[in-house]
């Protein structure tokens, strides 16, 4: 077995910056505390595995280290985690404390790879290894902690289309904006009581019929902490199977809160880069960002995108979203754009574009 090491640096405050130095010095305080208080109220170490995806020669492995509680041995709690029928109120999944830049085994295809987990505990990480298309496994390893698995999925050099879709609103109605909203979907609402955007999970289906070895990515501004209940709807309400690129709350190098516009063009700008012969589906909505940041990925990459599908908000949506925004004039656009309320709306104009 061949071993690589391939460390991440740890983040410092801004150099001469007092607030950030202030603030870094008080969210380690608070992570000190809440890691103090996990340990005394028994929380156990767990590895968390979210799904990746690569091509024949490398490979992005997600994960996070956290303490997290156990159910109580013979509660319902228990019994219903053992049999796949858990059934969380949103704050449960927020319980959890990052272990903070602690040392992760990866092993994918024969290849171990030492990473370091960042201030949020999570690891994101490219590991170069030589893989056949279709899925993988990846096992994640952190002291103390039980062995993780995590499916990834290997692109086919032929691959030429690829899904990316945003999450809220888009294929979950939530209405997040609002920040009460935010708060009550986020943090009360029970998960099963998510709803699916009519005709999305068809339409997806249905563009994997056509093109079954396009890559699916769901692009979101939502928290890691809530990997796993996405995941559960993503696969409760049958949309493809796809990797979750999510974001961290909190301190980052230069602001109080990491920006949910900047992480969608990062990650839009390395997939760009990752697969060069690619063309991208792209879901969003009018009720946040997606139009503005899809108009920008697709004017600066033309030839890399096959069709902007944003969905419509309906008058009592955008009222709980805080408005939406403007739909614009693309006439002049080298990207088709196609406008519905829901996905059979969306799964015509793709029909016209000859993509389904």
């Amino acid at each position: 077995m061949e071993l690589a090491s391939q460390q991440q640096p740890q983040q410092q405050p801004v150099s001469g910056n007092k607030v950030f130095h202030l603030a870094h010095r008080v969210s380690n305080t608070v992570n000190r505390l809440r890691l103090k208080a996990a340990r005394r109220w028994h929380f156990i170490p767990q590895t968390i595995a979210y799904q990746g995806y690569g091509s024949t020669e490398w490979v992005r492995v997600l994960g996070r280290v956290v303490l997290t509680s156990r159910p109580v041995p013979g509660s319902k709690a228990e019994l219903a985690a053992r049999n796949g029928n858990q059934n969380f109120r949103g704050w449960r999944a927020f319980t959890s404390v990052p272990i903070q830049f602690t040392r992760v085994d990866i092993e994918i295809g024969g290849v171990t790879t030492q990473v370091q987990a960042d201030r949020g505990g999570i690891v994101d990480t490219v590991v170069p290894v030589s893989l056949t298309p279709g899925w993988h496994t990846a096992v994640l390893r952190a002291e103390g902690t039980e062995p993780a698995k995590a499916s990834i999925f290997v692109i086919s050099p032929e691959a030429r289309l690829g899904i990316v879709a945003d999450v809220d609103d888009t294929i979950m109605v939530t209405a997040l904006p609002r920040p009460f909203l935010a708060l009550w979907n986020t943090f009360v609402l029970n998960e099963r009581a998510r709803m699916a955007t009519p005709g999305m999970a068809v339409l997806m289906d249905r563009l994997m019929v056509e093109h079954p070895e396009s890559p699916v990515i769901y692009l979101s501004t939502g928290p890691w902490n809530a990997a796993p209940t996405l995941a559960r709807f993503i696969t409760r309400n049958m949309y493809p199977s796809g990797a979750l690129l999510l974001t961290d709350w909190g301190l980052t190098q230069d602001r109080w809160f990491r920006s949910g516009q900047e992480h969608k063009h990062r990650n839009l700008e390395l997939l760009a880069k990752e697969f060069p012969s690619m063309r991208w589906v792209l879901f969003g909505d009018n009720g946040q960002h997606d139009e503005v940041i899809y108009s920008h990925f697709a004017q600066q990459h033309p030839d890399r995108v096959a069709a902007i599908g944003i969905r419509q908000l309906s008058a009592s949506e955008a009222v709980l979203a805080g408005g939406h925004s403007d739909t614009g004039d693309h006439t002049g656009s080298a990207v088709p754009w196609i406008y519905s309320p829901d996905g059979a709306g969306m799964a015509k104009g793709l029909r016209d574009l000859d993509l389904l």
